[in-house]
């Protein structure tokens, strides 16, 4: 993909992300949750971005463990992370991203989707975090279980497959899942 491309992409999702409506900018902010699993370079990144992140696991965790957890972090149109994520980790399966009006609980809410338990009764770990997992998760969902999910989120933002486009999903007052692309490129484009 050529720099031009490229940099347009992120433009275009970052207006995603950050609407210039007043209304929608001002009562919200906007989070990551990044999988360091995917990439040493995302914990090195959070590390280098001086951002305050914190892992959705809790407890006193061993370095290495904590290296490639998942990682909640504030985001910001300027900053040096931002950009990084949607240039490096875009199409690179590094996280998802979301929009809530009210951060103070957001950590607690989304830790209670990292376990679930299979039809044998067996807890597994749930990496909704992963934009391949989000994006397929979602549609299959009922309205209680889309309710439950979104909580304080207002939306929920993932790379498509081959990230030629940006899911935004949103749930509807009846509890519909909403859902609007963003950024889509052309096939000649993808091909530069």
């Amino acid at each position: 993909m050529s720099l031009s491309i490229r940099l347009a992409q992120r433009e275009q999702i970052m207006a995603a992300l950050w609407p210039t409506d007043s209304d929608t900018a001002s009562k919200s902010s906007v989070w990551a949750i990044l999988d360091c699993a995917r990439d040493p370079k995302i914990y090195l990144a959070l590390l280098a971005s001086r951002l305050e992140f914190r892992c959705l696991y809790s407890g006193k965790l061993p370095r290495e463990l904590e290296m490639v957890a998942p990682q909640l972090v504030e985001l910001h149109p300027g900053n040096r992370l931002t950009a990084q994520l949607l240039d490096e980790g875009w199409g690179n399966a590094w996280g998802v991203y979301l929009r809530t009006a009210d951060p103070s609980n957001l950590r607690h809410h989304l830790r209670k989707f990292l376990k679930v338990q299979d039809e044998d009764g067996r807890r597994l770990l749930f990496r909704y975090y992963d934009p391949r997992v989000l994006r397929v998760y979602l549609p299959t969902c009922t309205a209680a279980e889309l309710t439950q999910l979104f909580g304080p989120v207002r939306s929920y933002f993932s790379e498509s497959e081959g990230a030629r486009f940006l899911h935004q999903f949103g749930l509807a007052p009846a509890g519909q899942l909403i859902e609007r692309r963003w950024a889509e490129m052309t096939v000649d484009d993808a091909g530069d």
